[in-house]
């Protein structure tokens, strides 16, 4: 089961999020998707870190005794898998075994910087990368790096995808972004969850 958050401004049953959840699903993962407090009161400002973070924390336990005999993933779109990753930097998340970035927002759009991932140095779990070539929210020279230097970290490309992960159009009548996370994210969560 993935614990799945949304990024910072759709919520929980925005297009991508939708999609996502029935390409995992007939993958063989299931979903349990929340919205953060803020969104959830028709705010358009995210809440503070720690309060997005308590939310996380909320909703893996809720997952946790929803689903006890399934293995337990947490992670999210953009800013929802940044959120899961502070809490699990800040205080390990109970019974997740790995944590899955939906397009990790490693720096704001034209101002490249790498304090985000400061946190992630602390993260004792694995984790999985899902980056577009075109996210501006992470320039791929920026994030390689800080990836390559944790052991337990890993990075897969979707060539051609934004922050998004939409597709040029030419590209996009031919393959599915969504489909291509499904399968990255799917496989490496089934491999960890074998004994």
């Amino acid at each position: 089961m993935l614990v799945l958050a949304h990024g910072a401004g759709a919520g929980m049953r925005h297009a991508f999020m939708n999609q996502l959840v029935g390409a995992l699903a007939q993958r063989g993962i299931a979903t349990l998707r929340y919205q953060f407090p803020y969104m959830d009161a028709g705010r358009r400002r995210p809440d503070r870190a720690h309060e997005l973070e308590a939310t996380v924390r909320a909703a893996v336990a809720e997952a946790a005794q929803r689903a006890p005999d399934l293995a337990l993933f947490a992670g999210g779109k953009s800013m929802g898998g940044r959120m899961t990753s502070r809490a699990q930097a800040e205080a390990p998340l109970a019974g997740v075994r790995g944590i899955v970035f939906f397009g990790f927002p490693l720096h704001p759009a034209g101002a490249p910087a790498t304090e985000r991932a400061d946190h992630l140095a602390h993260v004792r779990v694995p984790m999985l990368f899902l980056q577009g070539t075109r996210d501006e929210l992470a320039g791929l020279d920026l994030l390689e790096p800080i990836v390559t230097a944790m052991p337990h970290a890993f990075l897969q490309v979707v060539e051609g995808a934004d922050h998004g992960f939409a597709l040029p159009a030419a590209e996009a009548r031919v393959r599915s972004a969504i489909g291509e996370l499904a399968d990255a994210a799917a496989g490496w969560m089934l491999a960890l969850s074998r004994p």
